[in-house]
């Protein structure tokens, strides 16, 4: 019998059980039996708290330059230059980004002049190409090249947008001068806008 208790003992010291002490009044345990004890946890002593927070969105918007000298050629030829950087700036912080830049232009006029047909160069005769476009942030940026009109027309399209983006490009325009033109300082506007 004590070689049976000794060896119950050493089973739940290996096993790191403790053994609880029967009650003088219990029944009497079962030969091998073990009570294991276990502990009640008391309450949790943690506390949720909420936090909130907004992240601002700005607008869409557009910049180009104030006025730009494309040079001179002679009736018949072409002018050709860079008109300087137009940038679309979308903080609007969207999902889903997406947006459109249009152009549209007015007949370019000889200054001072009397408005002929000798002294006007009709805005037909002018191209737009965005050229390539530099980005920031998510957004993919497709140009469209295109032959000015009074109406507005896309030369770049933004999509599959996330967040706030920029897009910049340096639009190529080019003067198919008339033969009949007047010689002079000729003057016009191109309207960017997006949206």
């Amino acid at each position: 019998m004590l070689k049976f208790v000794f060896r119950s003992l050493s089973a739940a010291a290996v096993l790191g059980i403790a053994l609880a002490p029967a009650a003088a009044s219990a029944a009497p345990l079962t030969p091998g039996a073990l009570v294991v004890s276990h502990a009640t946890s008391g309450s949790d002593p943690s506390v949720d708290t909420t936090v909130t927070f907004s992240v601002t969105i700005g607008s869409l918007t557009i910049t180009a330059p104030a006025s730009v000298d494309l040079g001179s050629g002679v009736p018949g030829g072409k002018i050709q230059g860079g008109m300087g950087d137009v940038v679309v700036t979308d903080d609007r912080a969207n999902l889903a980004a997406s947006w459109t830049a249009t152009a549209s232009a007015t007949d370019w006029a000889l200054t001072p002049g009397g408005g002929t047909g000798p002294e006007t160069i009709p805005v037909a005769d002018v191209t737009y190409d965005p050229g390539t476009v530099s980005t920031t942030g998510n957004i993919t940026a497709t140009p469209h090249p295109i032959t000015l009109s009074h109406s507005a027309q896309t030369v770049v399209n933004g999509t599959a947008g996330v967040g706030n983006n920029t897009a910049t490009w340096d639009p190529a325009l080019e003067v198919s001068v008339p033969a009949a033109a007047v010689g002079g300082a000729y003057s016009g506007t191109i309207t960017d806008s997006v949206s």
